[in-house]
């Protein structure tokens, strides 16, 4: 039995404190906010896990050194813009060399920094880890079959956030890639938005099984250019991830998706969602990825162009539609008779 501490009370930190409790474990569950903390522990639910009771033995707590003291593992699951400034106030209380899992997804803007190197530089104390994949806290909260991949630099490391995870109803991979396995996570949430504006359009299958193709190209460029694994693109984090982001009723990118593709503007969109959409916040960190390292991403583009510039959900379809020709694959060559 591993004592652990989960630093967020959202739906993510709460799902996956549940099912480490279910795994044998001891869970601390942290919250930025008392009275939050106390609605957890006095009705057992959480307001955005509809159906999920939460163990009596499973503390709720306001008080950092509380979720963090005497842990064996740390999972910090905290909106990506939160991640920096909720590990400063970590750092007080981090042992020498303690293991911080990060479940965020996201790019800093200010930085172009992954969570992970954030964490670092917050924490140079902490060995830092990845945790990643298609799996909504809706799903996990109720035990559904789910595949994620731990990413550490060392072996030892990730196969111990695989070994706490690893259950009948949530089987964990491994992997030495965590710049792959952390941009897979940020930038399909802005694909996602693509698809969501496509669905709020009323376009159908041909246009989002178009957008989630041509979005893990756009991904994958990105990716190994900054140095990920191409294996990483086509996997969990990769492939995986943008299917179930793109596609699922659980999706808060798709949702605020389908908002602004009917009409919404993106304040209107994020408030009616109410809950963190983080492909607003990669989506500009994305695209200056992309001038960073000169990759050509038209549906980031267009994306930052709908959010950010008031360009028509409709003009920006057309324009991504009227690119100049060109081939599928780059990489292939025709062989001449």
């Amino acid at each position: 039995m591993e004592e652990i501490g989960i630093i967020g009370a959202g739906t993510w930190g709460t799902a996956l404190g549940l099912l480490l409790h279910n795994n044998g474990h001891k869970v601390a569950v942290w919250s930025a906010f008392e009275e939050e903390a106390a609605k957890l522990r006095d009705t057992r639910e959480h307001p955005h896990l509809s159906g999920v009771s939460l163990p009596e033995d499973m503390i709720f707590t306001a008080s950092m050194e509380e979720a963090m003291a005497g842990k064996g593992l740390l999972v910090l699951s905290v909106p990506s813009i939160y991640v920096r400034s909720t590990a400063k106030r970590m750092a007080p209380y981090l042992a020498q060399g303690q293991l911080v899992v990060n479940v965020a997804k996201g790019i800093e803007e200010s930085t172009l920094l992954t969570l992970s190197q954030v964490i670092e530089e917050e924490l140079p104390g902490a060995r830092v880890a990845v945790l990643s994949g298609p799996s909504h806290a809706e799903e996990v909260s109720r035990g559904i079959p789910t595949t994620c991949v731990a990413g550490a630099a060392a072996e030892k490391e990730a196969r111990k956030v695989q070994s706490v995870f690893m259950s009948p109803a949530f089987r964990v991979y491994t992997s030495p890639d965590v710049l792959g396995i952390e941009l897979g996570g940020s930038l399909k949430n802005v694909i996602a938005l693509a698809a969501g504006i496509a669905d709020g359009l009323g376009y159908g299958d041909n246009t989002k099984a178009a957008l989630i193709t041509r979005g893990i190209h756009e991904i994958c460029r990105l990716g190994m250019k900054m140095g990920g694994a191409f294996e990483t693109f086509s996997g969990l984090s990769g492939m995986g991830d943008l299917i179930v982001t793109c596609a699922s009723v659980h999706s808060r990118n798709r949702r605020a998706g389908i908002l602004i593709g009917k009409g919404y503007s993106v304040k209107e969109a994020m408030d009616e969602v109410n809950m963190v959409v983080e492909g607003v916040h990669s989506a500009r960190a994305a695209w200056k990825l992309a001038e960073k390292y000169q990759v050509e991403m038209p549906i980031v583009e267009q994306v930052n162009q709908v959010l950010f510039a008031q360009k028509s959900p409709k003009e920006a379809v057309r324009e991504l539609m009227t690119r100049d020709k060109t081939s599928e694959m780059g990489t292939l060559s025709w062989k001449e008779p």
